[in-house]
């Protein structure tokens, strides 16, 4: 049996059609600067005290204050502050009944998986993708440990901010649903309307979606 990457999952629930051109183009190498944001994620307690010129140096984004901050307030509100800094295994190849990919940590006891994005969070909870894939991966690791898993996290290391996903009825729809629409995808999907998603996609020309121009964006068209 054929597994769905995490990757392809996280981009099925933002694109369908940007995961179609992923695809036929292979094109779904992280950029190497992404790796030095996920290393953040390894170095909290060390970041939490690091001066302003420090942290000047390591690719966050934001302020000094602001991260350590952030940082400070996530340590206070997680009861896994522990185990995100010192994770039982790290970059676990999970393998589940339908997904597969890397958990870039595995907290134990209970086992739950951890998720490190290099982008920015949204102002409460996770971004769409970001819940369906981290389900995906508490799924997988379920399924290999033989045990439920009802909670991962997601990491915004560059902004010093991590959050739970708990593995609720609707997270699981929303996963299932993604689950559909990828194993649907034979054909270039129905395009997208939504500017915000195709003013800055790669793929924008091949899609021949219409983006704003700054004349729209000004009111003028």
């Amino acid at each position: 049996m054929s597994h769905h990457a995490f990757s392809d999952l996280r981009l099925a629930a933002y694109c369908p059609r940007k995961l179609y051109y992923a695809r036929r183009d292979d094109d779904r190498t992280p950029p190497p600067e992404i790796e030095r944001r996920r290393d953040l994620a390894v170095r909290y307690d060390d970041l939490l005290d690091a001066d302003d010129a420090a942290l000047d140096t390591e690719p966050i984004a934001v302020a000094p204050e602001q991260f350590r901050e952030n940082l400070e307030r996530t340590r206070r509100r997680l009861d896994d502050w522990d185990g995100l800094c010192d994770p039982a295994e790290r970059d676990v190849l999970l393998t589940g009944r339908e997904c597969r990919g890397v958990a870039h940590k595995l907290l134990a006891d209970p086992p739950r998986p951890s998720i490190v994005s290099a982008g920015s969070p949204p102002e409460q909870g996770v971004w769409a993708p970001q819940s369906v894939h981290a389900v995906a991966a508490a799924k997988a690791l379920a399924w290999e440990r033989e045990r439920p898993v009802e909670r991962a996290y997601v990491e915004y290391p560059t902004h010093g901010v991590v959050r739970p996903v708990d593995l609720t009825v609707r997270r699981k729809a929303a996963y299932r649903q993604t689950i559909r629409t990828l194993e649907s995808i034979d054909g270039p999907p129905a395009r997208l309307r939504d500017d915000a998603k195709c003013d800055s996609c790669e793929y924008a020309d091949d899609c021949g979606v219409r983006t704003r121009s700054l004349r729209s964006m000004l009111g003028f068209g």
